[in-house]
């Protein structure tokens, strides 16, 4: 949406129009049972609620997913193959922004399966970021939103962006739960990587996780806890890889 401002400057003052993104409230529901809900930019909506399913410990793997209806209401209605009881889980709030980012304590704390294997060539990594740093045009013109990112077979598969830099990754999650991109890959963020999002990007398989700046401890953790490759500060011709070298080839 745009905005009138009023620009101050050394020479004076002006009037000034800036484009501002919008999010909006959405509801996301497993088998018409409210979950939660969240401040999304309206894009990749599907996907986010599936995404968002998998870190609250609700969904484990793309086959449960069925189907995924966006309603007019700010509701994300997910369908899928999950024990009919759906229950609260206790969920940990980390350090999302605002407290956007939980997971359940059991996604948490529980025994992290095998990754995918797949080996990313140095050089073509390099193609990899500047396509995810160029897909937003919305990124360019408000400077307000995160993107990423999964790239595999030399191409980028899937590219997501939100005011939230967990709400991306979620809707990259989301597009693997149901079967749009493939988990045999690499997810580069612009945002910096906090536990859960490299946890949810471990658990669902991915072996590479980058991004543009920097980890926490925590997020370290994760990586050694299962043998994910975490690269931070990813630039083109330039990595600094803090765990697992071996993925990223020259």
């Amino acid at each position: 949406m745009e905005h009138a401002t009023v620009v101050l400057t050394d020479s004076g003052i002006e009037a000034g129009q800036e484009i501002l993104a919008v999010e909006k409230p959405y509801s996301v529901a497993l088998n018409d049972v409210n979950i939660g809900s969240a401040m999304v930019l309206e894009t990749g909506l599907e996907e986010f609620g599936a995404g968002f399913l998998f870190g609250q410990g609700y969904i484990e793997h793309p086959g449960q997913v069925r189907e995924v209806l966006v309603c007019d209401q700010g509701r994300i209605l997910v369908h899928a193959d999950v024990d009919d009881n759906v229950e609260p889980k206790e969920v940990i709030i980390t350090s999302g922004c605002g407290g956007t980012g939980k997971i359940s304590r059991e996604m948490l704390e529980g025994k992290i399966a095998p990754l995918q294997e797949y080996n990313l060539p140095f050089r073509e990594a390099g193609q990899f970021i500047r396509q995810v740093l160029h897909a937003s045009e919305l990124g360019q013109t408000t400077h307000c939103v995160h993107g990423c990112g999964l790239w595999t077979e030399g191409k980028l598969q899937v590219f997501f962006e939100d005011i939230g830099r967990h709400n991306a990754v979620d809707k990259v999650i989301g597009a693997i739960l149901m079967n749009r991109a493939s988990a045999k890959g690499a997810v580069y963020t612009t945002g910096r990587l906090t536990s859960d999002m490299v946890l949810k990007c471990a658990r669902i398989g991915v072996p590479i996780v980058m991004s543009r700046t920097s980890a926490s401890s925590l997020a370290l953790a994760v990586a050694r806890r299962s043998g994910l490759t975490m690269v931070c500060y990813a630039r083109p011709g330039r990595f600094n890889i803090y765990n697992e070298q071996k993925r990223i080839i020259r």
